[in-house]
């Protein structure tokens, strides 16, 4: 079959005609990336997040601790700035964020991972000021496949927030081999770096003991990028905190019940299973009772404001610790107190 110039076959493809050059109007345009602002208003950031607000309450709240308030601080400052370079287009990756508290009980840490939470919200870096507290028993199994189960559900339940891990060196128990605490470990490696933009993990301890948690495991170590201490505190820190206890509770330690109590610390702080703020709140709590009990006991009597509010030196002195012959007050919780 022949064809006649200019024809073709059914079914054939051409290629296509080379397109011809044309002008674009400039209306018609895609339009250039918007430049980067050139300044950034600290205050208005400030003033939007409210995260200044946050730290001062932990000024107000957390006796002492200046040098773990300080850092708290600092990480606030250089997430705050983070956001700020950002908005004038500097490079601003996404910091880790993962941290170690380490000290001994009653010191703050779980009162600074709720107020840290705050400020990762206000700032943007979790979804809610949210704290989900668990400890090995939440994430390691006792038999083969519970341990995967138990640890993502955990993760599941804190993304979004903080997974505060109290006492994390119970996950590493190289003693038992057939321990299934590494394998939870090998779970939080992944997702603390895989997935660290939707929640924060804290490590909480003892200082000796998290030291040794780490060393034995460096991959945890090299994704935690904020180690903070907690120290203990001193007698008059320990009277301050009772003090800031009593004002919340709208009590107050009578003549000489000031004395009492700080003879009190004295021994208690010598005495087993002292847990500093923790102790001096129960002790107030036991201090409550016994007044109730001494009241109580007076009759049916008119009670006046002053009364039901003051702590007499009896309703301190009346501790076991003050009666060297008896075991040492319980730090447990106790029934019904407040």
């Amino acid at each position: 079959m022949s064809f006649e110039f200019g024809m073709r076959p059914q079914g054939s493809v051409t290629a296509p005609a080379e397109p011809e050059d044309y002008d674009v109007d400039e209306e018609e345009a895609d339009p250039a990336p918007p430049r980067a602002a050139e300044e950034a208003d600290l205050g208005a950031v400030l003033d939007e997040t409210n995260v200044v607000e946050v730290l001062d309450q932990l000024d107000r709240e957390l006796i002492a601790l200046n040098p773990v308030k300080t850092r708290i601080r600092e990480i606030a400052a250089l997430l705050l700035i983070d956001k700020l370079r950002s908005e004038v287009g500097l490079a601003s990756e996404r910091p880790s964020l993962h941290m170690s508290f380490t000290g001994n009980p009653g010191t703050g840490k779980t009162t600074v991972a709720m107020k840290m939470a705050q400020v990762l919200h206000r700032l943007g870096y979790i979804d809610e000021p949210r704290v989900v507290p668990c400890t090995r028993d939440d994430l390691v199994g006792q038999y083969v496949g519970h341990t995967a189960p138990k640890t993502k559900e955990v993760l599941r339940r804190a993304y979004g927030g903080v997974l505060f891990i109290d006492e994390a060196y119970y996950l590493y128990r190289p003693e038992n081999e057939r321990d299934y605490g590494q394998e939870s470990i090998e779970i939080l490696l992944q997702v603390m770096e895989a997935e660290r933009d939707k929640l924060v993990v804290i490590f909480a301890g003892y200082k000796d003991r998290m030291d040794e948690f780490f060393r034995s495991n460096p991959g945890l170590s090299s994704r935690v990028a904020h180690h903070i201490d907690f120290p203990d505190y001193d007698i008059d820190e320990l009277m301050a905190i009772a003090h800031l206890m009593l004002d919340q509770q709208q009590y107050r330690l009578g003549p000489d019940a000031e004395d009492a109590f700080r003879a009190y610390l004295e021994r208690r702080v010598t005495r087993p299973r002292f847990a500093h703020g923790r102790s001096v709140r129960n002790s107030i709590d036991r201090a409550r009772l016994r007044q109730a009990n001494r009241l109580f006991g007076e009759g049916t009597g008119i009670l006046s404001r002053d009364d039901l509010m003051t702590i007499t030196p009896d309703d301190i002195l009346k501790s076991s610790v003050f009666a060297e012959d008896r075991e040492p007050e319980d730090d447990g919780p106790i029934p019904g107190a407040a």
